[in-house]
């Protein structure tokens, strides 16, 4: 845990109770703030009271005897509407700040050099986060993991001199994070996303451009105009930009030429590593992530050989694009994370003869778009509700099959890629689909694939079994 010290005998309403509320309202606690806890949710309530955090209505307090009002970044800020407690907090005067705003005070407070990487981006920023995360482990850094990634970051170990932090910031994060300043800022890619929080794609861009604009070292991926405006505008600043690409060439920073990653400055063109043969980061997606991974850990001092020994090593994000299997020629893949059509297309992109694994409780527009793929698919196997709707749209043009569960899905298509004569080809999950007719979540969906792909017989197992991996 990280104590919040800076806000020590000082009164500090909390609203949002959900996991990262609970640690915030722990931290500050554990620092020595006076807290007042709140949610919309009577059982969350309860359960604070209960492990004696301070629990009062926040329509019912001294808003002027407040420092502080820190806010769960799920609660709306600006739209649709502001929650109510944002304007009793703004007609007090009370700064609203998140858990991620706490950690950048204490990590000025009391190790204000050790070096934090920050990483945001409409897609990819979890690959990206765990990526960077697992170069620095693997070259032996103390490291500490959090954020939208899964942990809260007040979680973690405190700030010291020589421990490396990892966050992955949402645009909600950051939105609550105004001084955030990270020793290099990522910014992967922009496009339309949580417009119903942010209200127009522009404030979007407004918020994610925060996370760049205040780092020493700013990487930004410039294949869409907002970001590539961004890197020009930060620039303009005083900001040193490294600029990114998996498609176009640029003079200072890191692109992509296929698998191979050239390293640009001062008007020299300099490979720095090939990502042919890495499993886990196949993909012009992929190729962009490990740029953005690799001009993150050169800015904090991490040495070119540590860092494509890191590349070579990466396990993968648990349930994205995860190799989890093989069996001579065939991979087995757990893409579960893959809940709409959109996030299914990187994996689709990234294989050339796959055996897919597709459906569950459908989304809005189906795989309609993912027409593009269809030649890469030998056999579609179609479960849960989605099943008719995908036949449908798959028609003539690829082979499939109705599964109907998860279980009888794998078994049928390890079967039929085991006759393929192809060079290699991948059963993969990539469900396009949330998971909820069958599942809990897409975890325990991809959880119960590997299941199945580990009770095949000879098969190798490349992760040790579904509990692990990064998630």
């Amino acid at each position: 845990m990280i104590p919040v010290t800076t806000l020590k005998d000082r009164k500090v309403a909390l609203f949002g109770l959900g996991g990262s509320g609970f640690a915030t309202a722990r931290a500050l606690i554990s620092g020595g703030a006076e807290v007042t806890a709140w949610d919309d949710n009577p059982d969350s309530v309860a359960k604070a009271a209960a492990e004696g955090i301070r629990t009062e209505d926040l329509h019912n307090i001294d808003w002027s005897q407040q420092t502080l009002f820190v806010l769960s970044p799920g609660v709306p800020l600006t739209h649709p509407k502001p929650h109510w407690t944002v304007d009793l907090a703004r007609a007090a005067g009370v700064d609203i700040v998140g858990d991620v705003e706490l950690f950048v005070r204490e990590r000025r407070a009391h190790a204000p050099d050790c070096p934090f990487i920050a990483i945001t981006g409409t897609n990819g920023k979890s690959t990206t986060t765990a990526l960077v995360a697992h170069i620095l482990r693997s070259s032996g850094y103390d490291t500490q993991l959090g954020g939208n990634i899964g942990t809260a970051v007040l979680t973690l170990d405190p700030p010291r001199a020589e421990r490396f932090y990892v966050v992955e910031c949402s645009s909600y994060q950051i939105d609550l994070a105004p001084t955030l300043d990270p020793s290099a800022g990522i910014l992967l890619n922009l496009t339309p996303d949580h417009l119903d929080r942010h209200g127009t794609m522009q404030h979007y861009a407004d918020i994610k451009e925060r996370l760049v604009a205040g780092s020493d070292v700013a990487i930004v991926g410039v294949d869409d105009s907002h970001s590539a405006l961004i890197a020009d505008r930060v620039q303009r600043a005083g900001v040193k930009v490294v600029r990114i690409s998996r498609r176009n060439v640029v003079a200072d920073g890191i692109y992509a030429e296929g698998t191979k990653l050239i390293q640009a400055a001062g008007g020299a063109m300099l490979p720095f590593a090939d990502l042919d043969g890495i499993q886990t980061l196949r993909g012009s997606h992929n190729a962009q992530n490990a740029a953005a991974a690799v001009a993150a850990c050169l800015a904090v001092g991490v040495s070119a050989d540590d860092i494509r020994a890191g590349l070579a090593s990466f396990p993968g994000l648990k349930h994205r694009m995860q190799p989890v299997g093989q069996r001579g020629r065939v991979v087995f893949i757990n893409d579960s994370k893959a809940t709409n059509a959109d996030a299914a297309a990187p994996a689709l992109s990234s294989y050339d003869r796959i055996y897919w694994i597709a459906g569950g409780l459908p989304k809005a527009g189906g795989i309609t778009t993912l027409a593009p793929y269809f030649p890469r698919i030998a056999k579609a196997y179609l479960i849960g509700e989605a099943a008719a709707e995908f036949a449908a749209t798959l028609g003539e043009a690829v082979p499939y099959e109705i599964s109907g569960t998860l279980e009888r899905a794998v078994a049928h298509a390890a079967a039929d890629a085991d006759r393929d004569e192809s060079s290699a080809s991948a059963v993969m999950l990539s469900p396009a689909c949330a998971s909820f007719d069958q599942y809990k979540n897409f975890e325990v969906r991809g959880d119960a694939f590997v299941g199945h792909v580990a009770a095949l017989d000879g098969i190798a197992m490349l992760i040790g079994g579904p509990a692990t991996g990064e998630k």
